[in-house]
């Protein structure tokens, strides 16, 4: 009567994914799925680290694209590019700055080797003060950091991981679940480290 066993433990993984969204206080989880649970919450954070827009449509986004991670061909590729924006879009929006003109409201523009050109229409900067905006070394570590870090949280979600690993490996598992936080501690102690002063699209607005 034991020997059925294996293969119903077999079906019981299956029909879990990778991540899993139990909230019933139970303990069904196997250890893999609890280390990127406990993963998940401590990386968490670093989504704030990013452009809060970036990160809104990709959580909007994500779960439709993906079908709630039964994909088809269609589905995987609309859920990559989607990725792939999300972080070029990250990446785009680290050289972006902010400046509070003579009314003191809030005026956007992206920085250049030169200075930093302002996308309001209407607002000016002395362009004096618009060369300390200039793009620095430091602006494309951080919007690569950035960039990596959405890639990181976006292998941490449910949808994406199970449109395109239904079941994975166990070598695929151990990646899934290494590499994100990987990304994670490095790119935390770049920001920690090296921290900008830049308060572009999506960012906190300086009081300044």
């Amino acid at each position: 009567m034991a020997a059925p066993q294996p293969d119903m433990e077999l079906q019981h993984d299956q029909r879990h994914p990778l991540l899993s969204n139990r909230t019933d206080g139970t303990n069904d989880l196997n250890p893999m799925q609890k280390a990127i649970g406990q993963a998940y919450k401590s990386t968490g954070h670093l989504a704030k680290l990013l452009p809060s827009g970036t990160v809104l449509a990709f959580q909007l986004l994500a779960p439709t694209l993906a079908k709630q991670g039964h994909c088809g061909d269609m589905n995987r590729m609309m859920t990559g590019g989607l990725v792939i924006l999300c972080a070029l879009s990250c990446f785009v929006l680290s050289f972006t700055d902010s400046f509070r003109d003579e009314k003191r409201k809030v005026r956007y523009g992206f920085a250049t080797f030169k200075g930093l050109w302002v996308i309001d229409c209407g607002a000016t900067l002395d362009p004096h003060a618009a060369v300390e905006y200039k793009i620095k070394f430091l602006d494309f570590v951080h919007a690569t950091v950035s960039a990596m870090i959405f890639v990181a949280i976006a292998l941490f979600d449910q949808n994406v991981v199970s449109c395109f690993y239904p079941i994975p490996s166990e070598d695929t598992k151990q990646v899934l679940t290494t590499l994100p936080v990987a990304i994670g501690v490095i790119g935390s102690m770049l920001f920690v480290s090296f921290p900008t002063t830049r308060h572009g699209i999506g960012f906190p607005v300086s009081t300044q």
